[in-house]
């Protein structure tokens, strides 16, 4: 059953505008999808296989959330949609590991491996060898003298200097250098000039999770005008399409995103809240609760050395204050033996509820396997393996929040953007309250049919008004 609309009326056949005409035409015939939707990814399969099939089957594009997950929970995910939805739009999240570059690489192998041709390049700063890999390798020309790009990208940005990058074609130097060892031929080299590096591009606003907390209104005007100003010399860049994620929870703000100049819209938040999510039932009943105004803003855990910032969930959390005192910490101290007594020990006892020692054995195996560079970085650096002791602290977090364990909820990081809290504003007092009966294709629907309306309304007010005043 789908969602009411903005207006609480059933969605309405006879708007002056339809959902489908919303957006991109082109986006929606290269993914194959009824709207210019599409749904994020969301760390460790938050954006579970489960979501990705639900969103397939009903026509609309999902990305599965591969962040931190296993190479062979990445492969089942792919044995999955092949088998469930076969022809339907579906993609992986790529992630940016500035700290670990070969993890990129192996995820890239994968992806190619397995023929993926879809992927959401998250937390980029500029592009990367192994983003360049997957971008051009069999790159051929069709025959109407075009570029046939059989690897789609979407790139998530939310500063101009990044935006840059993936409206231009590929570095010429990483270019070569995969020419060099036999990543890719020469031909596709050559044609590598003439294509951009996304085919999509995400102005990211004030979302959940990793964010610069821009607002979409000066945000997404400005990308469309970078993409513009960048086809003057270079033309291939018309092509990219520019869209809106961040603050979409609500039909009202889907409207604005394209009337600012959207080609398609993404949600995030919103979706965690749904009957397919892949976090623990306790995460779901504690967003259905929040507002608007429970969120906070604070050091992002995986890029904790750079101050890079992360939105999330703050109502009834001790995560939120524990990760901003972490931070502190680090700026301050050269060393875990630089903390006082007191300190060293509430950390111990209330944060990790175990000691240092324990901690660190921990993540020297991990390192010991995943990046053995920042192994031997910390037994030399005392700040270092301090940065890895306080990081243990934000995966322990996540976890605790994906199992749902009651005992640990002050720790859980929640991921989340005031769009749920406007959201679930909406849904009060209606059937789609709890979020069990919300699905995500559905919020999609909803989205999507409520904009239309809106808009459709908005038009037919302002052609009224003019119409009486041509008559007065």
């Amino acid at each position: 059953m789908l969602l009411a609309p903005a207006s609480g009326r059933p969605p309405a056949d006879t708007a002056l505008i339809a959902p489908e005409a919303l957006g991109s035409p082109a986006f929606r015939a290269d993914h194959g999808t009824r709207y210019a939707y599409a749904a994020g990814s969301m760390y460790k399969a938050v954006a579970s296989e489960d979501m990705v099939v639900r969103m397939g089957r009903a026509g609309l594009l999902s990305y599965f959330g591969t962040g931190g997950l296993r190479a062979e929970r990445v492969v089942a995910a792919i044995r999955r949609f092949e088998r469930d939805i076969p022809e339907g739009p579906y993609g992986f999240n790529l992630l940016a590991s500035h700290e670990n570059p070969a993890r990129e690489e192996d995820q890239v192998r994968l992806l190619l491996r397995h023929r993926v041709r879809r992927v959401e390049a998250a937390s980029f700063i500029r592009p990367t060898r192994a983003l360049v890999r997957y971008r051009l390798s069999g790159l051929r020309p069709a025959r109407d003298g075009s570029v046939h790009i059989p690897h789609r990208v979407m790139a998530k940005v939310s500063r101009p200097e990044v935006a840059q990058c993936f409206l231009e074609p590929a570095p010429r130097a990483l270019v070569e250098a995969l020419v060099l060892d036999g990543s890719i031929t020469e031909e596709e080299a050559a044609l590598g000039g003439r294509v951009p590096m996304a085919d999509d591009l995400c102005a990211e606003a004030d979302s959940g999770g990793h964010t610069d907390q821009r607002q979409l209104v000066v945000l997404l005007p400005d990308t469309v005008r970078q993409r513009d100003r960048v086809s003057r010399d270079f033309p291939a860049a018309a092509a990219v399409r520019v869209g809106a994620a961040g603050g979409l929870g609500v039909p009202e703000a889907v409207a604005a995103a394209f009337v600012l100049g959207a080609d398609f819209v993404l949600t995030g938040s919103i979706n965690q809240c749904t009957a397919e999510c892949g976090t623990s039932e306790r995460v779901k009943d504690m967003l259905q609760a929040a507002g608007a105004h429970d969120m906070a803003v604070v050091p992002a855990g995986d890029m904790l050395e750079t101050g890079a910032r992360a939105q999330v969930l703050r109502r009834g959390l001790f995560y939120p204050a524990r990760a901003n005192r972490l931070y502190e910490l680090y700026q301050r101290h050269d060393s875990l033996d630089d903390l006082d007594e007191r300190t060293a020990d509430q950390l111990q006892r209330r944060y990790f509820r175990r000691s240092f020692d324990e901690v660190w054995e921990e993540t020297r195996a991990y390192y010991a396997e995943a990046n053995p560079a920042a192994l031997e970085l910390a037994e030399r650096d005392p700040k270092h393996k301090m940065l890895l002791v306080f990081k243990a602290y934000f995966v322990q977090s996540i976890r605790l929040a994906m199992s749902g364990a009651e005992e640990h909820q002050v720790d859980y990081q929640i991921n989340c953007g005031p769009a749920l809290g406007a959201l679930n504003a909406r849904l009060r007092g209606t059937p789609w309250e709890d979020w069990r009966s919300r699905h995500v294709d559905d919020l999609g629907d909803m989205l999507m049919r409520g904009a239309a309306q809106v808009l459709s309304d908005r038009l037919e007010a302002m052609t009224s008004l003019t119409r009486d005043r041509r008559q007065q």
